[in-house]
């Protein structure tokens, strides 16, 4: 079933997908976060699923995505093309609806939720909070980062106000995370120069090689002559940094 019309998520996720399941390895702890709001669930929607990263195993999972090629690195039977503002689903259908760093990506995120309300009992949501700091130090070599994620990103607020969420969780990401999203490597700075690692973030995948480029020229330079490590001292000793990641449950 393909439920879906083109939009940028897709674009982004057809252009970046490819090999995204090799950088983006689901991260034993946050799985364990995860899986522990889900336990209980027996039927369980993924939403934006993509490779299928979180899923708690040895459950009956539906994968819904707007990108094939995403779906097609789903392990799992159930892979359905669809998005989250448009669920193909009848109300109450999943014990559970789960969604992981998804939200950002949506059209319309308050209808998304508002659909994960309506086809599961409960929701259980990844996700980051624009209004958190500190945030990243990667902005001061591309501040266009922060200027994409401010507009794309929905507050904190509204999806816990949207869920009538009942637990909010903070994640501070650990030094040795091992999802290369965005935020993963703030102790391991010549990570960003590795195109492979910029090419599984969305963010980066969004940016002209006109604008990255030359910010990871400047990265570079400061990694080579030790600025970089002089500058951001304090982070080298800390084991886990809380960047605003945070999950939502909601539901019962």
């Amino acid at each position: 079933m393909d439920t879906t019309t083109p939009g940028p998520t897709r674009a982004v996720y057809d252009r970046i997908g490819t090999g995204y399941s090799r950088v983006r390895r689901p991260d034993p702890r946050l799985h364990a976060l995860i899986g522990g709001a889900l336990e209980g669930a027996r039927r369980i929607l993924n939403v934006g699923a993509g490779a299928g990263s979180y899923e708690p195993e040895g459950i009956d999972v539906t994968a819904v995505d707007p990108s094939e090629v995403m779906l097609d690195q789903h392990p799992g039977p159930a892979r359905i093309k669809a998005r989250a503002e448009r669920l193909p689903f009848t109300d109450g259908a999943f014990d559970a609806a789960m969604a992981v760093l998804t939200v950002h990506h949506w059209t319309d995120p308050h209808r998304g939720l508002a659909e994960l309300r309506r086809v599961a009992r409960k929701q259980v949501v990844f996700t980051w909070d624009p209004a958190h700091r500190p945030r990243l130090w990667l902005e001061e070599y591309l501040p266009e980062i922060g200027a994409l994620d401010e507009a794309r990103c929905t507050p904190l607020a509204e999806i816990v106000d949207a869920l009538d969420a009942h637990t909010v969780l903070p994640f501070p990401i650990p030094h040795d995370f091992t999802d290369a999203f965005q935020t993963a490597h703030w102790r391991r700075p010549e990570s960003y120069l590795d195109p492979a690692i910029r090419l599984a973030s969305s963010t980066f995948a969004q940016l002209p090689p006109s604008v990255v480029e030359p910010a990871m020229d400047r990265l570079r330079a400061d990694l080579d002559s030790g600025l970089w490590h002089r500058r951001h001292a304090g982070l080298l000793d800390r084991e886990a940094v809380d960047y605003g990641y945070r999950l939502v449950v909601a539901g019962a």
